[in-house]
């Protein structure tokens, strides 16, 4: 097979233990959500034991006969993303800082964009997007489901987005389409689909998108290129024609040590190096780095929205800036620009919708909120029946003092929310997320 070929020539004496690693169990993690949980909690809840990786922090391989871990309670909540080891490694060289305003422009279905959105702490601003508007809607929602308030999520070819958001942003990262060499061993559709020809055009592709995303940086911010291939010519050979045809940029060192060097500071990681594999390279463009406050000037609020904000989240938990767009209530990020003609799908979260004249609260609102930030909340054990029956849709016991909208926490993280009165909850748990009984 010529894919082999090529494995053996870049591989050299360890060739042999590719093929080995090739024979066994793929490499399987999950990335701790820390705007909703901290490993702690989630060692003690999980049925299954953490190790860590070495590609980021909150990063952590599972074992291979875990089976269905997107069933459990706290994945509907969001407190942990089920994310292939290695492909953690470029956000950990993006650097990102709170404050940041980070683009990330091939985003779906979500993983690295939610690892920056973590990152960020629900300051700055993520803009999340993605050209397939069937896989920007899968990355909406794992967007809303690990409640990161700062987000706005496009659907836009990265040219027509780049130019729109020029010298926008701090930090931008192009996780670009690739060959998908590195996830052969559980994707057959990817070996399938490999050539030559196609590793080729791939290059062609990421070296356009590139150049695109260049446009969306500040002069002095960083851009990680990242794949999850092993080609030289989508890596290296994507990276050097880009800096020949850019002087204004270079590759810079990233501080990180997993993995191997690739071009004395991009980063290469083989399955031998514990993931199934991932290239990352961080560049600089030239200039110095200044921070500026992008957002739009303050509207006033509608007073009618605000006294629904304040009755379901009295603490103001996603700012004061709140408009009614048609019938729905919006807080928008406080660094939100909204730039006309670009398909935005979402921008911060949706507290609700006016219908025939009440006010009926947004599932995506609770997800953003913590159990304290709620007027209400029902904390659910885990490992209880009631939070299975919740997230089956059932109707549940409510406190008898508990009445009107009420969010629903799994060992004090929020997953939902229902309609209290008289000793029940009435189920508002989304039909599309629901469990099989």
């Amino acid at each position: 097979m010529d894919f082999l070929n090529r494995m053996k020539a870049l591989l050299g004496d360890e060739y042999e233990a590719f093929l080995q690693y090739y024979q066994g169990e793929n490499f399987r993690g999950l990335r701790v959500n820390t705007l909703k949980a901290d490993a702690d909690k989630l060692k003690a809840a999980l049925p299954f034991p953490l190790r860590a990786t070495p590609f980021c922090p909150d990063g952590y391989y599972i074992p291979a006969d875990v089976v269905s871990p997107g069933n459990h309670p706290l994945h509907h909540a969001g407190a942990f993303y089920i994310q292939e080891p290695s492909a953690t490694s470029a956000v950990e060289m993006l650097g990102v800082e709170r404050g940041d305003r980070v683009l990330d422009l091939c985003a779906a279905p979500g993983g690295k964009s939610t690892q920056i959105g973590a990152k960020l702490q629900h300051t700055g601003l993520l803009w999340s997007n993605e050209i397939v508007k069937s896989r920007a809607n899968i990355l909406l929602s794992n967007i809303e489901r690990m409640g990161i308030r700062n987000a706005v999520v496009s659907s836009c070819h990265p040219e027509q987005l780049c130019r729109a958001l020029a010298g926008r942003f701090d930090r931008v990262l192009v996780d670009a389409p690739c060959s998908g060499e590195g996830m052969f061993r559980k994707n057959s559709e990817a070996q399938r689909e490999w050539s030559e020809e196609h590793v080729k055009s791939c290059a062609e592709r990421q070296l356009h998108i590139l150049n695109s995303a260049k446009l969306a940086l500040k002069a002095g911010g960083v851009m990680v290129y990242s794949t999850c291939t092993f080609s030289q010519e989508e890596n290296e050979g994507v990276i050097t024609r880009f800096l020949a045809e850019n002087p204004d940029f270079a590759l810079e060192d990233a501080g990180v040590s997993f993995g191997r060097q690739a071009m004395g500071y991009a980063r290469r990681i083989f399955p031998m190096d514990g993931g199934e594999g991932h290239f990352a390279a961080r560049l600089r463009k030239a200039g110095t780095l200044y921070r500026d406050d992008c957002a739009a000037p303050a509207e006033r609020p509608d007073e009618r929205a605000m006294d629904e904000y304040r009755s379901l989240f009295p603490t103001l938990p996603f700012g004061g800036r709140v408009t009614v767009r048609g019938s729905k209530v919006i807080a928008f990020p406080a660094q939100y620009f909204e730039t006309e003609g670009l398909p935005v799908l979402r921008a911060g979260v949706i507290l609700g919708e006016f219908v025939k004249n009440r006010f009926e609260p947004h599932h995506s609102a609770f997800m953003a909120a913590s159990p304290a930030d709620c007027a209400r909340c029902i904390d659910l054990p885990c490992d209880g029946a009631a939070i299975r029956a919740f997230l089956h849709g059932e109707e549940i016991d409510a406190p008898a003092g508990c009445k009107g909208y009420t969010a629903v926490s799994v060992d004090g993280v929020t997953v939902g929310f229902g309609k209290a009165s008289g000793g029940r909850l009435k189920n508002k748990y989304p039909k599309g997320l629901r469990i099989k009984k």
